[in-house]
């Protein structure tokens, strides 16, 4: 099992599109990211994801959190071109600090979490 953070602004926040159809995605095509379907495709069944916002030097915003369900690919559906399927298992929001780190990957559309203040918030809000 591993921990993902997973943004959701495609010119909108969709997280509430990602919650209200259990899924976690990304809506750029293969061409231009090839890399985010490889990263999609790379989640196993139980890993943990979480929808996050963490723009600039701000503090995560957490949105909801899940488990991966399946080992189902999904592609081109209308909200995302490659996604997983997620049960959701808090879509209660919080804020938690920014942590002090080096190697700082918050903007990016998807990261494996491994600092281990952040770990452990997301893992208590799902016990």
């Amino acid at each position: 099992m591993a921990v993902f953070g997973v943004g959701a602004y495609y010119d909108r926040d969709i997280s509430n599109d990602f919650i209200q159809k259990n899924l976690v995605g990304v809506g750029w095509d293969d061409v231009d990211a090839p890399e985010l379907k490889e990263y999609f495709t790379s989640l196993k069944v139980g890993d943990i994801v979480y929808i996050k916002s963490a723009f600039g030097g701000n503090d995560i915003t957490v949105k909801a959190i899940g488990i991966i369900t399946d080992h189902n690919l999904i592609r081109k559906n209308g909200l995302v071109t490659t996604g997983r399927n997620v049960k959701w298992l808090s879509t209660d929001r919080f804020v938690m600090p920014r942590p002090q780190e080096k190697n700082n990957v918050r903007s990016n559309t998807v990261y494996e979490e491994f600092h281990p203040k952040v770990l452990n918030e997301i893992i208590s809000r799902i016990r």
